[in-house]
């Protein structure tokens, strides 16, 4: 009886929207087939970081019943202990391997058991390549699920194949501030939006050891669908050194995780209750977006220059001695606002702390998301029909804002190249101070485009149906399915 089952095992890497989107694709993969059988293997963030929502949500996976999906929390150890959350290379090439012993173990139990079955795949995250080495030693193939989009995907393997096999230095083209042409991409892609990784010599080598080894696996699942990246899929497939791709997405966790603050929820929602259809701009920069009070200042200039109701998640950075990276909610935002402003716009807006984001994208009164570009945030504002302004911040989304708004149509500018250090206690950017009245200009185009609206509602009814039965992504599902059940 067991021999009917594929058992996956899920590794995703610890950051909440990695686990949450895993978590997702994981539900929807045991809903569609019965037959599969998957064990996530969480990676516990360091201990410091213990009171962070994404610990909240880990510690409720263990309380959660999900058919066929079981959660084992992997131990930690003294490099976990001590690890500085700010240190990302370490992270990355200390902190994560360090777990690979772990995984070896719970993996040969597994398989020690009578009747277990077998195991079809490793599904691993992009950041826990070294996991394959572990599924290896165990004759299992490994998969990824890319939680990012096709195109960046693209850009990564294209940055590989640059180095390895046309010997360009990488950093130096990064340095040139030019343009260069990347498969994926429909329009030439400026050097400066290049991902935070390929701006260093060891995060370079981190990015090249990664894809190099991506290269070997059996398939990738990318959280996108093929009508919105037509091209960068299609550029994908007709790489016959990439590795089957399989858009799976949109994958979106649409009940936004558990949070502490969930009685907060009713007030945010009943004040947007309150508010005309498509009226009010929201503004959240993800779980690590923070500015100094100057920038804060500039932001409510223009949302009062705007003419626009707004909803803003204010967040508070980390200090410097503080070993988190994440914000915190202030006690008194009046400490970094304007003086009055609270005052002068009370009948249109509100300034909360954390913000409960797919509740309010969801909701008729929000017409335009100036967002950080995070992928997953796209992804759920494009679900929701809801227009994004761009705002991006670290890590890939430079690149992905440049995708929505040039390649893609489907967001308005306010900045392509902003670019803050969010790992460590350095207070810089790449642009300095945005001004007010670029905000205000950013969001009145936002509120006011009907062209962008337009298409974005367009793509969202295309996302819709991508989901189910007949869609592109449906099918994509039925494939990776297939080909599970048939190791």
């Amino acid at each position: 009886m067991a021999d009917t089952y594929a058992k996956l095992i899920f590794i995703p890497a610890p950051g909440v929207g990695h686990i949450m989107s895993t978590v997702e694709i994981a539900k929807l993969l045991v809903s569609r087939d019965q037959r599969l059988s998957i064990t996530v293997l969480v990676i516990k963030p360091p201990s410091v970081d213990s009171g962070t929502a994404i610990n909240v949500y880990i510690e409720s996976l263990a309380k959660n019943t999900i058919d066929h999906i079981s959660f084992i929390q992997l131990p930690q150890d003294e490099i976990s202990l001590i690890h500085d959350p700010k240190d990302l290379m370490s992270f990355f090439n200390v902190f994560i391997p360090s777990h690979c012993k772990y995984v070896r173990n719970i993996v040969a139990d597994m398989t020690s058991q009578p009747d277990s079955g077998r195991i079809a795949g490793f599904v691993i995250d992009m950041f826990c390549t070294c996991m394959i080495d572990v599924a290896n030693e165990f004759n299992v193939p490994t998969y990824v699920f890319f939680t990012s989009n096709a195109a960046f995907l693209g850009f990564n393997f294209y940055i590989q194949t640059l180095s390895d096999v046309m010997k360009k230095d990488i950093i130096e083209i990064k340095n040139s501030d030019t343009e260069i042409s990347v498969p994926s991409f429909v329009k030439p892609l400026p050097t400066k939006l290049f991902w935070d990784l390929v701006h260093t010599r060891e995060g370079l080598d981190f990015v090249l050891r990664s894809f190099r080894k991506l290269r070997g696996v059996k398939g990738i699942m990318v959280n996108t669908f093929l009508e919105l990246e037509t091209h960068a899929i299609e550029s994908l497939s007709d790489d016959i050194n990439i590795p089957q791709v399989y858009p799976v997405g949109p994958i979106l966790n649409l009940e936004g995780g558990p949070s502490v603050k969930k009685p907060f929820d009713d007030y945010i929602i009943r004040w947007l209750d309150s508010q005309p259809p498509s009226s009010i701009v929201f503004l959240c920069f993800g779980s690590l977006g923070s500015f100094d009070e100057a920038q804060v200042k500039e932001i409510a200039r223009g949302l009062e220059h705007s003419g626009h109701g707004f909803l803003w998640s204010l967040r508070r950075p980390p200090s410097d001695d503080q070993k988190s990276i994440f914000p915190s909610d202030y006690v008194d935002p009046r400490v970094v606002l304007p003086e009055g402003f609270l005052e002068r716009t009370a009948g249109i807006g509100k300034v909360i702390g954390w913000a409960p984001q797919t509740a309010v994208l969801a909701h008729q009164a929000v017409g335009g998301f100036v967002s950080h570009c995070g992928w997953n945030s796209l992804l759920e504002s494009l679900w929701f029909g809801v227009p994004s302004a761009t705002w991006p911040m670290y890590a890939e989304q430079q690149m992905n804002a440049f995708e929505m708004v040039v390649d893609l149509g489907l967001a308005v500018e306010i900045k392509l190249d902003y670019r803050k250090d969010v790992f460590t206690s350095k207070d810089y950017n790449t642009v300095g101070v945005v001004t007010s009245e670029e905000i205000g200009s950013g969001i009145r185009r936002l509120m006011e485009d009907n062209d962008v609206r337009k298409r974005v509602k367009e793509m969202s009814a295309k996302g819709r149906s991508g989901v189910v039965d007949g869609g592109s992504s449906y099918a994509s599902v039925g494939l990776l399915i297939q080909d599970f059940l048939n190791r």
